[in-house]
C-alpha cells in the first residue's frame, strides 16, 4: 500500500491543511505552543538553524521531546513556524501609517521589515526557501496590497509591487547580514583589493574603489528602496494614462 505523500512544511498545501491548534496539548507537562515556538527562535538567534535539535529545544524549555512531538511532526513543521512568527513581529500600527502617501508608508513596512529581519541574522534562510503564506505572512501580505490598491495601483501592479519589495528586502538582508556575510574589515580589504588593480585594466573599478566599499549599509538600502519605488510610481503614472486607466491626481 502506497503511503499518502504528506505536504512540505511551510508549503501551501501545509498550511491549508494543518488545523488551527489548541493552544495548550495534552501531556505533562501541558506546553504553550507559541512558547514552543519562541524559544526555537531565541535559540536560532544564538546558535543557528542547524545546530538547533528538538533536544536541544526540550531542553532550553524544562520538557521532553515527547512534549514537543505533540505540537510538530519534526523540526521542518518547527521551522516553518518559526519563519511565520518572524513574520509576526513586524507591526506597525495603523495610524502610524494613516494619512501618509503611498511612498512613504511602503518605505515605513519595508524598514520595518528590515529591521525586524537584521534581529535574525540566522534565521534568514528561512525566509528565502518558501514563500510565506502562514497567517503572518497572509497578514503582511493583505495589509500592504490593500495599501497600494487605495493609492490606485492595479490590482496586477500591486501584485508585482509586493513581491518585488518583499524579495529586495529579505534579498539584502540576506545578502548582509546572513551566513558567511562580510565583516566590516573584509570591506576595508575589499577596498584595497580594488585600489591594487591595474589602473589601465580596470579604471573604473579603481576610480569607484571607495565608493564601493564605504556606503553605510542603512543608506544602500535605501538608495535601492528608492529605486524601486521610482519605478513603482512610475509604471503607476502610466497605467492610469493608459487608455480606460484612472488618471492619477
Amino acid at each position: 500500500m502506497v503511503s499518502e505523500v504528506q505536504p512540505v512544511p511551510g508549503s501551501p498545501a501545509w498550511w491549508a491543511s494543518r488545523e488551527p491548534a489548541p493552544a495548550y496539548r495534552r501531556g505533562r507537562p501541558p506546553m504553550d505552543a507559541g512558547r514552543i515556538v519562541d524559544a526555537a527562535l531565541k535559540l536560532i538567534d544564538e546558535v543557528g538553524i542547524q545546530a538547533l535539535t528538538l533536544r536541544m529545544l526540550a531542553d532550553a524549555l524544562d520538557s521532553g521531546t515527547a512534549t514537543l512531538y505533540r505540537h510538530f511532526n519534526g523540526k521542518d513543521e518547527l521551522l516553518a513556524l518559526v519563519a511565520d512568527r518572524i513574520l509576526g513581529e513586524v507591526r506597525i500600527p495603523p495610524e502610524e501609517l494613516d494619512g501618509l502617501a503611498w511612498r512613504e508608508a511602503v518605505t515605513a513596512a519595508a524598514e520595518a521589515f528590515y529591521d525586524n529581519l537584521r534581529r535574525h541574522p540566522h534565521a534568514l534562510p528561512l525566509l528565502a526557501a518558501q514563500v510565506p503564506v502562514g497567517p503572518n505572512g497572509l497578514r503582511v501580505r493583505e495589509r500592504l496590497i490593500k495599501l497600494l490598491l487605495g493609492h490606485g495601483f492595479s490590482v496586477a501592479l500591486a501584485a508585482r509591487a509586493f513581491t518585488a519589495i518583499g524579495h529586495y528586502v529579505i534579498g539584502f538582508a540576506i545578502q548582509q547580514y546572513g551566513p558567511g556575510t562580510p565583516r566590516p574589515e573584509d570591506q576595508v580589504q575589499l577596498r584595497d583589493y580594488y585600489h591594487s588593480l591595474d589602473a589601465a585594466a580596470y579604471p573604473a573599478t579603481t576610480a569607484a574603489a571607495d565608493d564601493l566599499t564605504s556606503v553605510p549599509l542603512h543608506e544602500e538600502f535605501r538608495f535601492g528602496l528608492d529605486l524601486l519605488l521610482d519605478g513603482l510610481e512610475l509604471a503607476r503614472r502610466e497605467a492610469g494614462q493608459a487608455p480606460g486607466g484612472l488618471t492619477q491626481h
